[in-house]
Formats: C-alpha cells, sequence, structure tokens
C-alpha cells in the first residue's frame, strides 16, 4: 500500500523458538553459542526494525533452568525491548508454565508478553501499524489430560477454534497465531522430547487454517509446512542427529490485506557437529580429516581390536570430539538375548566372553588369570 507514492510498510515479527536455554551437548557447556544466538537476535530485531518478536515455547531446557539461564534470558528479553520491538513469548513442553508466566500480567505493560496459561490463550496482543489493528494469539504447549482432551489434536483443535470465536468477534482481519505442537509434515530429529504422552503426537495442519501466520516451535529443523505456517526450529543443534540443519529464524511481513512473506534468517554457526567413521590411525594421520580439527564429532572406530587410549589419541588432533563408538569392520552382530548367551556358562566364562565383545579380542592368559584369581577372591570371601 503506498501513500503520495511513499510505500507503507505492514507488520514485521522474527520468528524464533527453541532456545533451551541451560542446554548441554553431551555434557559440554552451550551457553557461549547460546549468547551468540541470542546476540545475533537483537541485532536482527535493531536492523530490520521489527514490531514483535515471536518466541514459540522451549525457552528453557528444563522446567527448573539453572540461574545463568534465567540471567540469560532475562538480558535478552530486555535488550531485545530496547530495539523497540515487543516480544511474545508461549511456554513449550520443556518449560514450566508457571515458573516462566509467573507475573506475567505485571510485565505486560513493559512490552514482553508471556502466554502459558491455556485459560488465557484467547486473549491476544493487540498490535498497530499503518493498516490497523493485528491480532496476535499463543498457544502454549497443551498436555491433553491437564485440559481433559484426548489427544494433542483435540486440545489444539479446541484452542484454534476459541481463537477463530475471539477474532470474529473482534473483527480482527490480521492474525498472528503461536503454537508449540508437532503439526504433521514437519521433520522431527532426536533432540526434541516426544509429545505424544496422552494421544497422538502430531496434529493435522488443518487445525491452524485461516490465520494470517502461524509461528510453530517444538521440532528443531526449520521447515515450512504452508507458506503461513512454519517452524523457525532451534537456534543450535541439539544432537547429531541436527548436524546437517541450516540453523536459523524467520522475518515475517504481513501487509494491508494480510498475505505474509517470510525470509530466511541464518543464524551464526558457533561449531559445526559432524560424523567421523574410519580406523584411528587413518583419522589421525590422514590430512582428509584436517577441516573437523574445530568441529564437534561424533566419532566410530571400524579398528578390528578396540585401540588402547582412543578418546586420548583423537583429542589430540580433535579437541572437540563429544562421542565414541566401536564398530569393528566386517564384525557380524549377535542377535541372541542375552539370557541364551550366558546360558550354560560359569562366571569365567561370561566374564571372558565380555572382554572378546567389548574389544573383539579375547584376554591373553595374563590377563585370565586375573579373572580366575578375582573370582576365587569373590567366592572366598562369601565362604
Amino acid at each position: 500500500m503506498s501513500v503520495a507514492g511513499t510505500i507503507v510498510r505492514g507488520m514485521r515479527f522474527l520468528h524464533t523458538s527453541d532456545w533451551h536455554l541451560g542446554r548441554s551437548l553431551h555434557r559440554t557447556s552451550l551457553r557461549e553459542a547460546q549468547e551468540a544466538f541470542l546476540d545475533h537476535l537483537v541485532e536482527t530485531a535493531r536492523d530490520e526494525k521489527v514490531d514483535a518478536v515471536l518466541v514459540a515455547g522451549d525457552i528453557y531446557d528444563r522446567a527448573l533452568p539453572p540461574v545463568d539461564a534465567v540471567e540469560l534470558c532475562e538480558d535478552v528479553l530486555v535488550r531485545l525491548r530496547d530495539t523497540g520491538a515487543r516480544v511474545i513469548a508461549i511456554s513449550g513442553n520443556h518449560d514450566s508454565a508457571r515458573r516462566l508466566g509467573f507475573s506475567s500480567s505485571l510485565i505486560d505493560a513493559s512490552g514482553v508478553h508471556l502466554r502459558t496459561r491455556p485459560a488465557a490463550l484467547a486473549d491476544p496482543v493487540m498490535l498497530e501499524d499503518a493498516h490497523g489493528p493485528v491480532a496476535v494469539y499463543g498457544i502454549p504447549y497443551l498436555e491433553p489430560a491437564a485440559e481433559g482432551e484426548p489427544g494433542h489434536e483435540a486440545a489444539i483443535g479446541r484452542a484454534a477454534a476459541r481463537i477463530r470465536e475471539d477474532a470474529g468477534a473482534r473483527g480482527a482481519a490480521r492474525t498472528v497465531v503461536l503454537a508449540h505442537a508437532w503439526v504433521h509434515g514437519g521433520q522431527a530429529s532426536d533432540s526434541e522430547r516426544d509429545i505424544s504422552v496422552g494421544g497422538a503426537g502430531s496434529v493435522p495442519a488443518s487445525l491452524l487454517d485461516g490465520f494470517g501466520y502461524v509461528a510453530l516451535g517444538h521440532l528443531h529443523g526449520q521447515q515450512t509446512i504452508a507458506p503461513n505456517v512454519r517452524y523457525s526450529g532451534s537456534p543450535l543443534p541439539y544432537s547429531f542427529s541436527e548436524a546437517a540443519h541450516k540453523k536459523g529464524s524467520w522475518l515475517v511481513d504481513i501487509d494491508a490485506a494480510g498475505e505474509v512473506r517470510a525470509e530466511k534468517v541464518p543464524a551464526p554457526v558457533y561449531r559445526r557437529l559432524s560424523l567421523l567413521k574410519g580406523k584411528l590411525d587413518d583419522l589421525l594421520g590422514s590430512p582428509a580429516y584436517g577441516e573437523y580439527t574445530d568441529r564437534f564429532l561424533a566419532v566410530t572406530l571400524t579398528d578390528l581390536q578396540r585401540p588402547g587410549q582412543a578418546m586420548d589419541r583423537l583429542r589430540k588432533r580433535f579437541p572437540h570430539v563429544l562421542t565414541l563408538t566401536f564398530e569393528p569392520e566386517g564384525l557380524t552382530a549377535d542377535g541372541r538375548r542375552y539370557g541364551d548367551k550366558v546360558k550354560g556358562k560359569d562366571d569365567l566364562m561370561i566374564a571372558t566372553e565380555f572382554v572378546r565383545h567389548v574389544r573383539n579380542t579375547p584376554p591373553d592368559e595374563s590377563e585370565s588369570k586375573l579373572l580366575a584369581a578375582a573370582f576365587e577372591n569373590v567366592r572366598a570371601g562369601a565362604r
């Protein structure tokens, strides 16, 4: 829309979710990486003159977040408001809705709007631009049993119906909905906590028809379900299943007619994740692996025998190895049940087979004598 040749911009949002503040990756702190992303988010909100930042749940990684995660959250909310943007956030399945929503009615006046109570999901945050009002609704994570619903589909369906009723009563032509849910068509990864307890976990996208834009949270991959229904994904990879993800946020514009345009905003890459597989000497000696020295790594060794001090040796070249597994090349897995494997064997035989299983080579003569002596000592002590 233009006035006297001047283009009048519509409402602009920055859609993000699944910060998981306080989370680690295989016991390695991600605090610096999360700080870097939040700095980027504030910079984007300022540079793009965003009207509101939408945070679609899982702000924290657990219901009782560590103190430094709470401080980090408070700091970024203050800085986002300093850009002039409003902040609208909902609780996810990792958050404690009660704790996150504490004093929400008091801080609404500051321009930070926390929507964590299911009873209030049809009470919108009303924003205004040159074209009129935009009603922003928040559907926090809904536990079907707590809501008296048979499953997630029923819970989300009832919530959406309540919002449509309120928007209709207000005559709200432009609507935005935040929701923390698993919508059909969304691709999951290993790091999302299952939300299927109490009914089928995923819900049809059709439940969210009729809204101008739906800002989704829960799934960690940035993805588009429909042109106006999108997941921003998590800002960092939180498992090696997300190693190939391109992380980011969505910059969303809604014009006077309610039409939506969304643009990807790539997130800064703190440290890439990669999976390496091969023999230890190859990984340590081949120049082909030089590019992996600064990455978080999950390493699988394929040596026929388990190398000694493998992790220490790997970390001399790859300081950020997080996991190490052993899959000897050509070894066929024994699919029998544990009870069948040990049936008819004495303690020493079982221990010997365990050593063989762990390192793919049986104990030598001195090790066998040591195992036998250990069992004899145990029996003597029992007597």
